[in-house]
């Protein structure tokens, strides 16, 4: 049986998604939020955020890789600038 090659990268990627989630149950428990609206076209929620930017943060990763030459890691960046743009303006 052949199984997945963890590489750093992947392994980076992954942990820090580990670690949102747990940051972000812990700031919901101390401080629940609020609804509010961005430049997202619906109110959203922290957690409604959060998934928005990953989910959009993942396809951007994913076009980077596959369209460019760039690096990994510069796909990665981008992908972590547009989450942090979704959960302070979004």
């Amino acid at each position: 049986m052949d199984w997945m090659a963890w590489t750093l990268p992947t392994a980076v990627f992954f942990g820090s998604i580990a670690a949102l989630l747990v940051g972000m149950t812990v700031w919901e428990l101390r401080s629940p939020c609020v609804e509010r609206k961005g430049f997202l076209p619906i109110s959203t929620t922290r957690g409604d955020r959060l998934f928005i930017g990953l989910l959009g943060s993942a396809y951007l990763h994913l076009l980077v890789v596959g369209t460019t030459d760039w690096s990994i890691w510069i796909a990665s960046a981008l992908s972590v600038l547009w989450l942090v743009a979704v959960m302070r303006w979004g």
